[in-house]
């Protein structure tokens, strides 16, 4: 039994930040295997699976637009939090008026994409009851009915997918003709992913009061799109830190 799925993204704005380029935001021209995976884990996750992106398709024209968007340039703070959670005192909030921070973005519109993808199972807190099969069923159905505990998005969480379908196929007829005219496109460096050290393991061992690192490196991929597609499958056998 195959345990893969196809589907359809769809969503007005996306943005898949350069790493290199975070003060002013500069998105890819296509997303990272590792921001689509994030879209997933807003449907289902657990920590006994993985997502593993194995295609994607893009759709539509290429089409950046120039936005200035306010930002926080602070973050709440863990101790603040649990201060807070503890009645010891604490503020666990940012105020946006001294925190406002404003910048310029350069972002992807009006996108559509294809993918395709298959999970693992990672053995991190899994029971008699994990099985794949049990997994499978469970995303099928939340895709299936159009469900998340999180809205999915588009790399930044301000831009929010407008539809995932599950399908039997992917119709790459309908790649508009701009993109097919590309030919083979060589995307250069991109992200692959953002590992981190603990690989998903509390550093504590312990479930219910897990502690987790917050050590991590960008795994980098040089991927080409031919004529719309992506083969993620064939580029990540040679992943670079």
């Amino acid at each position: 039994m195959s345990y893969g799925f196809k589907i359809i993204v769809e969503g007005d704005y996306a943005c898949f930040t350069r790493p290199e380029l975070k003060v002013e935001r500069v998105s890819y021209d296509v997303p990272s295997p590792g921001a689509l995976e994030g879209m997933l884990k807003s449907v289902y996750w657990k920590p006994a699976i993985r997502y593993i992106i194995d295609r994607i398709v893009v759709f539509h024209p290429i089409d950046f637009v120039n936005v200035r968007r306010n930002e926080v340039k602070d973050k709440i703070l863990y101790s603040a939090v649990r201060g807070q959670m503890n009645k010891k005192g604490g503020d666990p909030c940012i105020y946006a008026s001294e925190s406002r921070s404003q910048r310029a973005a350069m972002i992807l519109k009006n996108v559509k994409y294809g993918v395709e993808f298959h999970f693992e199972l990672t053995g991190l807190r899994s029971g008699e009851e994990d099985s794949e099969n049990k997994h499978f069923n469970i995303i099928k159905r939340r895709l299936e009915k159009g469900q998340f505990f999180r809205c999915p998005c588009l790399g930044c969480s301000e831009f929010p997918v407008k539809r995932i379908d599950l399908v039997e196929e992917i119709n790459e007829d309908l790649i508009s003709d701009s993109i097919k005219e590309m030919g083979d496109v060589d995307l250069g460096f991109m992200s692959y992913r953002v590992e981190f050290s603990d690989r998903g393991r509390p550093i504590n061992d312990d479930w219910e009061n897990p502690r987790f690192s917050d050590k991590a490196s960008t795994v980098y991929y040089r991927p080409h799109m031919v004529k719309g597609v992506i083969d993620v499958k064939k580029y990540r056998e040679e992943l670079r830190c």
